[in-house]
């Protein structure tokens, strides 16, 4: 896609600090975006905005909690502020762990829908007015391929991703006669550090080695590999071009063929 794609327009990324975010980040930079990028690290925003004004592109680094409502606000009011209205949404942070259903706690549980589910509200609330002002916008939902199937143990990191995926419908409802899509991208299992830690987990639970666990991740798919926070980055900036216009309201699976319609 060429940088004139997104070219003037304002793009804010939450969890942009590290892994697919970052990488969302970056690629929407190079279609042509100024990007804002929301974390709680500031080292690792700061890497972040170096790859964006090493592309040309205008960077804003916010250090914001997702979970908080009032910290997503100000940064949105701030982007609005310092770079423009924002007219496309990244939402990307989030967390992910594991454990039976009656070990997990009523923190766990609560953290897992504040910050993948609520933070992502908090966001594109505080996003979408300008985007309706503009009567263009585009909002693309970082979820998983648990928004579409669940895994063992997973039953908070599900239900947090199955909330993400019904509020990206209800926003595409919602606002389809305004110019605005939302969509979900709902990818498998990808090498990130995230994944490092589940197959350090997996490994220590069951006596695998590290290359071992790595392996049954990758036989999930028909692919029969881990996925690359670039691919989800590249599908990103196509649902935020005009050549995906008509596509609103979908979990999109990018998974290698595990999961079928």
């Amino acid at each position: 896609m060429s940088a004139a794609e997104l070219g003037g327009k304002v793009a804010v990324v939450t969890g942009g600090g590290r892994g697919t975010g970052r990488a969302c980040a970056l690629a929407l930079a190079q279609a042509g975006a100024d990007v804002a990028i929301l974390a709680r690290t500031r080292a690792e925003l700061e890497e972040t905005a170096a790859g964006v004004r090493a592309l040309s592109r205008r960077a804003l680094t916010v250090p914001c909690d997702v979970a908080e409502s009032a910290q997503v606000t100000r940064a949105v009011t701030r982007v609005r502020e310092e770079l423009g209205p924002t007219l496309i949404l990244v939402a990307a942070a989030g967390i992910a762990r594991s454990a039976k259903f009656t070990d997990i706690s009523d923190e766990e549980w609560d953290d897992h829908l504040r910050i993948n589910a609520s933070g992502a509200f908090y966001a594109a609330r505080a996003a979408v007015p300008d985007m309706v002002t503009a009567g263009w916008g585009r909002v693309v939902m970082i979820a998983s391929i648990s928004a579409r199937v669940p895994a063992l143990y997973t039953a908070a990191y599900t239900a947090s991703k199955h909330a993400l995926l019904g509020l990206t419908r209800a926003l595409a409802l919602e606002y389809a006669r305004k110019g605005i899509t939302a969509n979900a991208i709902c990818p498998g299992w990808l090498d990130t550090a995230m994944t490092a830690q589940s197959i350090a987990n997996i490994a220590a639970k069951t006596k695998r080695t590290p290359d071992e666990a790595r392996r049954v991740l990758e036989e999930m798919s028909p692919q029969r590999r881990l996925f690359t926070p670039e691919e989800v980055a590249d599908l990103t900036v196509y649902l935020c071009s005009e050549a995906a216009r008509a596509i609103n309201g979908q979990g999109i699976v990018l998974d290698g063929g595990s999961v079928m319609p």
